[in-house]
């Protein structure tokens, strides 16, 4: 079946709060969509055989444009080639799974508009693949698996309706649900420390590390369970810490709060690709001295758990 003339949808951006790197090989996460996403809409053009691609920052500025070939797929004028080869690239993968489903003379305006900062690694390639997925009717993971690669936590946060766990196991990806609204979670914040991580680099290194450590995986599952299901702040704030040493060991890097915050009367944990998008602070202190602590030490971004979690 050809795809819709026109279509719009709006995935949520994802934040990963247990199981970073271990949910690569199985381990149970607790995974957390945003309020923040990435709208996709799709119209029709009067013209033949062409896909006009334009992406917006969220500060509205559009910071790509494409133009693309349906028959045959190609690029025929862009301000950035590297991105417009990626999106040659989901494009040509839809189109191998799918042959027929451009319809021959059918033209496309695609608009991505963002949410959020680009670099604060909240999803933009997850939400782009999985917007491209529900348009198209294709398979989101196996859009994921041929082209970005990742463990797909972020596709399944990208519809999901609040908090999850989720699992990857031989391939298949299984989330349920997880009513994570901790009696704490006023006391939640989430700090941007302005290194953007290049998520693919980061998995590479932990699989350099070497193979499965089944027992590693297992310790996590129990992590993630207790964690779902912590009635204080300072029995949540002991995992923080037991899962923090085990991944800081594993990877052999330094914890984000050794480095930067080892004075800070709260918990530090790392989400998602260690070293620079977004730490999880538990914080004893009211709202206005949380930030100001984060803001002498240079960090502006702060965002309370109601603010950033859907």
């Amino acid at each position: 079946m050809p795809v819709p003339a026109t279509f719009e949808v709006y995935p949520h951006g994802k934040l990963l709060l247990s199981a970073e790197y271990f949910v690569l090989d199985g381990a149970l996460a607790i995974a957390l969509p945003t309020k923040l996403g990435q709208s996709f809409r799709v119209e029709s053009l009067e013209e033949d055989n062409l896909i006009i691609w334009k992406s917006f920052a969220n500060d509205g500025n559009c910071w790509f444009e494409g133009k693309f070939s349906l028959f045959p797929l190609k690029i025929l004028h862009t301000n950035s080639l590297a991105i417009a080869q990626r999106l040659l690239d989901l494009l040509t993968s839809i189109q191998n799974k799918k042959p027929g489903i451009w319809n021959n003379g059918s033209a496309f305006l695609i608009e991505t508009r963002m949410e959020f900062p680009m670099q604060w690694g909240l999803g933009s390639s997850s939400t782009l693949v999985s917007a491209l997925a529900q348009w198209t009717e294709t398979d989101p993971y196996q859009l994921l698996a041929k082209t970005f690669g990742g463990s797909g936590y972020d596709l399944a946060c990208a519809q999901a309706k609040g908090p999850i766990f989720y699992q990857k196991r031989k391939e298949q990806a299984a989330f349920v649900d997880l009513p994570f609204q901790p009696s704490f979670r006023d006391q939640l914040y989430f700090v941007y420390l302005g290194k953007k991580q290049n998520s693919r680099e980061g998995i590479a290194r932990y699989r350099a590390l070497g193979g499965v450590n089944e027992d590693l995986v297992q310790q996590i599952n129990q992590l993630s369970l207790k964690m779902a299901n912590a009635t204080s702040i300072s029995d949540f704030e002991t995992l923080i810490r037991e899962h923090e040493t085990l991944v800081s060991q594993c990877l052999k890097l330094e914890r984000a709060k050794n480095l930067y915050f080892n004075n800070f009367p709260g918990e530090i944990k790392s989400l998602g690709a260690w070293g620079g998008d977004f730490v999880l602070a538990t914080s004893p202190l009211p709202p206005a001295e949380t930030k100001n602590y984060f803001q002498q030490k240079g960090f502006e971004t702060i965002l309370n758990y109601a603010e950033l979690i859907l």
